[in-house]
């Protein structure tokens, strides 16, 4: 399957939003994005105006990269959001809460994608039995846990130690001893990052 591996500050420069792709350092001052808030390449500072479907088209591609998914699988997540009616008056739940934002949510992890690291390598536990499989989606009053072996890992304790100091959403209740979270219930609509327009991209897929 495709995957980008380039370098994932540049992608937060191209949407001109902090995407939080790098863990802790897009916390502190060695953020890129700080001193180069601009698009990347040669005529990034010169960028024109966009037209309405450049505008659509950069907010999907912003939210995309923030969850970290691929065009295809993106769209399955609009198209099921769609079904059950979520966008009619704005979405009232956030429709890519997926085990991968999860696993980030509950401090398991610093950065999504190190969230699909620890999935993939079998760090993660979904009532006692074990799932490796990032896309899986997690119902209310599930358990999730990290695996025994990942629990020594020194990235994962830091993880959920910064994450604690920070504090955790309301969604989820985490027992940061335990190593282990409820899934509580999907996520609201207020959970959604504030500079994210969802209703640009119901534009964009209406066409």
């Amino acid at each position: 399957m495709a995957k980008y591996t380039g370098p994932k500050c540049r992608m937060c420069r191209r949407e001109g939003s902090k995407l939080f792709l790098k863990g802790e350092k897009c916390f502190t001052s060695r953020c890129p994005f700080e001193n180069r808030d601009f698009p990347p390449g040669q005529h990034g500072q010169r960028r024109g105006r966009l037209s309405d479907y450049a505008v659509q088209l950069r907010e999907k591609q912003k939210v995309r990269r923030v969850y970290g998914v691929l065009e295809k699988q993106f769209r399955l997540y609009y198209q099921e959001a769609t079904r059950v009616k979520l966008h009619l008056k704005g979405w009232d739940v956030d429709p890519f809460a997926i085990h991968i934002n999860v696993v980030y949510r509950m401090g398991f992890a610093s950065s999504r994608s190190e969230a699909r690291q620890l999935v993939r390598h079998n760090g993660i536990n979904v009532n006692g039995k074990r799932v490796n499989i990032p896309s899986f989606q997690v119902k209310p009053a599930d358990e999730v846990t990290v695996s025994e072996k990942a629990q020594k890992h020194l990235r994962v304790q830091g993880a959920l130690e910064m994450a604690a100091q920070r504090g955790f959403v309301d969604w989820v209740d985490v027992d940061t001893k335990k190593m282990s979270g409820i899934f509580k219930s999907r996520p609201e609509r207020s959970e959604l990052p504030s500079d994210i327009n969802e209703h640009l991209i119901v534009e964009l897929y209406s066409k």
